[in-house]
């Protein structure tokens, strides 16, 4: 359908009108056609803004951070079982894991929509904008969980099928209701978010092995600076919608700074386990250590700052350790992946 509004909306205007001899250039618009034209112009509008929305709502831009994450653990698990890693068994890991994470985070929205509708950089989502009904943003979300599990545990196996479906119900049961009540969110939330290097080698080898270990520490290291960078940005906006992160609770940020600091501090040796374990190379060592190292850096100069948490100059420190923790994981498993041991 969609290709067929394309061809008809790229059409020519005939060159002759049809009984009055009359001529319509590119400069010249037949007003019936424009008739004509005008409910596909508003057909294409309307779908275009529909997959925005639910684009928007299955939280895209995460999903495809989480999905390349997973690709990163099958890469390695199928490293390790001496398998191609360009096969359908990865195919089938990162549509299942895609769908699982698309799902719970439109399940998420739920949730907390009238927390969302409360809060500046969240209002304009679909749900408290009125763009879309509850109803059915919770069917699309429960479809993609429920059906993403399943497609898992009969396309890869049944261990990561189970594993994903858990890593939801925790996300959704535990760490959502957590937001609003205790700053342990954060600690509690870490747990599903260091999930999805785990589930990629889990669907690669169909079992849990020490290397997953690693994979999940990284990442659930990683999220302490990343998340509470975000807080201190955006303190006063979760502070209208009653998210209880630690720089909504603590008022000099101390106590903020210090805790990511000390989580990029850990970072450091244990980014460098994959090395040490016979994981990755040299090549990723040197890359490891260097990013890790800035990392710190950035943090260790919010922390030194000393200065409230709504000024002007601790909030672009705080931009500045969210932008190195967003450049820090691509690159870190794009290292760990180019420079893989080979069995």
């Amino acid at each position: 359908m969609l290709l067929l509004l394309r061809v008809l909306s790229h059409q020519d205007v005939p060159g002759e009108g049809s009984g009055c001899g009359k001529r319509y250039d590119n400069h010249t618009t037949d007003p019936a056609m424009s008739t004509m034209r005008q409910p596909q112009f508003l057909l294409r509008a309307r779908a275009t803004s529909v997959l925005r929305d639910y684009a928007e709502l299955m939280k895209l831009r995460v999903t495809t951070l989480i999905v390349m994450t997973a690709w990163c653990g099958y890469y390695l698990g199928a490293q390790k079982a001496g398998v191609s890693s360009l096969s359908w068994g990865l195919w089938h890991a990162l549509l299942g894991i895609g769908l699982v994470s698309s799902g719970t985070a439109a399940l998420n929205e739920v949730m907390e929509r009238k927390v969302d509708a409360r809060m500046r950089r969240t209002a304009q989502r679909p749900l408290p904008a009125g763009r879309m009904s509850v109803g059915q943003a919770a069917i699309a979300g429960s479809l993609a969980t429920v059906g993403g599990s399943i497609y898992l545990a009969l396309a890869a196996n049944p261990l990561t099928g189970w594993l994903t479906l858990l890593t939801s119900v925790v996300y959704l049961a535990a760490y959502t209701p957590l937001k609003r009540v205790s700053p342990i969110c954060t600690f509690v939330g870490a747990f599903p978010g260091a999930m999805p290097g785990v589930l990629g080698w889990a669907a690669a080898r169909g079992r849990l092995e020490w290397e997953t270990l690693i994979l999940f520490g990284i990442l659930f290291v990683w999220q302490f600076p990343h998340f509470f960078s975000i807080a201190w940005l955006y303190r006063e906006d979760y502070a209208a919608g009653g998210i209880r992160m630690l720089p909504v609770v603590e008022e000099d940020g101390r106590s903020t700074a210090h805790r990511i600091v000390a989580y990029s501090l850990i970072l450091i040796p244990l980014s460098i386990l994959p090395s040490l374990f016979g994981m990755a190379g040299r090549i990723y060592l040197v890359g490891a250590l260097t990013l890790s190292v800035a990392l710190f850096y950035f943090g260790a100069r919010l922390a030194f700052l000393r200065m409230p948490l709504n000024s002007a100059r601790s909030k672009m420190l705080a931009r500045h350790v969210l932008q190195a923790t967003v450049v820090y994981l691509p690159l870190l498993f794009v290292l760990m992946m180019g420079n893989a041991a080979r069995p």
